[in-house]
């Protein structure tokens, strides 16, 4: 019997990409099991709040669970901080998880998108080991890491303003998902900007 990949087994595929003072993450829509859709309405993106967003793909019992530490975690830094969390802290705080469960690790690949107090941008991916990689371009997960690394060195660009970056994560993410049978059925985008959160629902194939 073939072993199966607990990071592929419900599927799924998340990108992040970064602009001019706004950053975006997307998601695919597809809760599955191996090669059999269960649904269509995943939710892989948690808003922690307007200005940070976490992705997670993986196993979808261990996302669940990490996302529950995550909002617990966040919520008693504002209860003692009397603040909002900044993207670099929460980003320590999910790789510190992950690699404190190390000899029994949560199969998720997480990807952290936010903006400073400045509107920098920030864009981070790890493996299920907390190992973080921060970007100033791209960074995808998932079942079609290979072809989004792919689609979206051929449409990123720097300097892109949100409007442009929603269109090129979208494009990106729907080309890249064309290609993978084990994610897609519609897709999500977070735009994050100087002006607040943009979330816009994308259509997809649906066989």
């Amino acid at each position: 019997m073939s072993q199966v990949n607990p990071l592929h087994y419900n599927g799924g595929a998340i990108v992040a990409t970064v602009g001019h003072e706004c950053v975006a993450i997307g998601a695919d829509r597809r809760f599955g099991q191996a090669q059999l859709t269960l649904a269509c309405d995943a939710n892989r993106l948690v808003r922690v709040h307007d200005r940070l967003v976490l992705g997670l793909t993986g196993l979808a019992t261990d996302c669940m669970t990490l996302a529950e530490r995550v909002r617990m975690r966040t919520n008693l830094y504002r209860l003692s901080e009397k603040r909002e969390p900044r993207p670099a802290t929460v980003s320590a705080l999910v790789s510190s998880l992950l690699y404190e469960r190390r000899f029994a690790p949560y199969f998720v690949e997480p990807v952290l998108v936010g903006l400073s107090a400045d509107n920098q941008p920030y864009c981070c991916s790890m493996d299920l080991l907390g190992t973080p990689m921060v970007s100033e371009e791209f960074v995808a997960a998932g079942t079609c890491a290979e072809s989004l690394y792919g689609t979206c060195e051929t449409f990123w660009r720097p300097g892109l303003d949100p409007e442009a970056l929603f269109e090129v994560t979208a494009q990106c993410l729907l080309a890249a998902l064309d290609r993978d049978c084990l994610s897609g059925w519609g897709a999500v985008v977070y735009v994050l900007h100087g002006q607040g959160l943009t979330v816009r629902e994308l259509k997809a194939r649906m066989d």
